[in-house]
């Protein structure tokens, strides 16, 4: 299941993201309302966890935004606005849940489970960018029609990229969604592995779609931005 954290605190929002990690989570995060909208609405999640003051916009304009655009995930606030008519607010627009920091972690994963268990979500087990296709269910991947072999690690990096297709993506994002938390391994591991995808994935068409981002690491770009 896959949860995206919306924090504006960096030490707070990763340690958020590692203890969803640790029960099994795929995390991805983000330090802003206008990213959240963005990310929220080019990618499926099982749930979102929302601070209210957020830079841009904050949490309960995202919020009231993306139930206008009809997207129903599952959202909890985890925040110190801690005002009847804060948490009236968050409510009245749609969200799940509202949990006041300070908090323990171990109620806010009991009530993720809760929202998650009464809104499931149905995703599709394909995506696309541009004729590079990803079947979650199969485990397979294919371009223009072409049957694509991936070890399993290669496939793991992909298929996140994929998830967030459009974003750019730092190496330690990619290698953290791929190994794990406790991953420890040499620094240019993550170079080494896109050396590997590109190969099989762009080699053969004149398209490219991995794309190197100065500065931060990768991403999977669509033909069409």
């Amino acid at each position: 299941m896959k949860i995206l954290v919306v924090e504006d605190e960096p030490d707070l929002n990763h340690i958020i993201a590692k203890h969803l990690k640790a029960e099994g989570y795929i995390v991805d995060s983000c330090f802003n309302g206008n990213d959240a909208v963005y990310y929220i609405t080019e990618e499926s999640y099982d749930a979102i966890l929302l601070d209210a003051m957020i830079p841009g916009k904050d949490g309960f304009e995202v919020l009231k935004d993306i139930r206008n655009k009809k997207i129903e995930t599952p959202v909890m606030f985890l925040t110190a606005r801690d005002q009847t008519e804060d948490i009236v607010t968050g409510l009245d627009y749609g969200a799940d849940d509202y949990v006041v920091k300070p908090f323990s972690f171990d109620e806010v994963l009991a009530r993720l489970r809760v929202i998650i268990k009464r809104c499931p979500q149905k995703h599709s087990t394909f995506y696309s960018c541009g004729n590079l296709i990803i079947d979650t269910d199969q485990k397979s991947v294919s371009r223009d029609g072409i049957l694509i072999e991936l070890s399993p690690k290669e496939y793991s990096i992909l298929e996140y990229m994929m998830r967030n297709k459009n974003i750019a993506l730092s190496r330690s994002q990619i290698e953290s969604n791929a190994w794990g938390i406790d991953f420890d391994g040499e620094s240019n591991i993550i170079d080494v592995y896109i050396r590997y995808l590109r190969k099989k994935v762009d080699d053969d068409f004149d398209v490219k779609l991995i794309q190197t981002i100065r500065g931060i690491g990768y991403m999977l770009k669509s033909p069409e931005q």
